[in-house]
């Protein structure tokens, strides 16, 4: 049972670490580390961004693959 348990945790650690960050996510990115690998791109603003930031280092960068989004502009639009 300890051994499936382990297996579980393990392969679930394979696979979230395999994920990457998608780029075109939002204007605002963390960026923690070196690479893609540490960043997180997925801030509205730059103040979401700083906060995600509070006491992990790291520094807020314009998102240089962020085009917008069909979609949210027409949300804009409407509302």
């Amino acid at each position: 049972m300890r051994t499936l348990k382990l297996a579980s945790i393990v392969m679930a650690v394979v696979w979230l670490s395999a994920m990457h960050a998608r780029a075109e996510g939002a204007p605002w990115c963390v960026r923690y580390g070196t690479g893609l690998e540490g960043a997180n791109c997925g801030f509205y603003s730059f103040e979401q961004c700083m906060a995600a930031l509070s006491g992990n280092g790291g520094h807020c960068a314009r998102n240089l693959f962020y085009t917008g989004n069909a979609k949210n502009s027409r949300q804009r639009q409407r509302d």
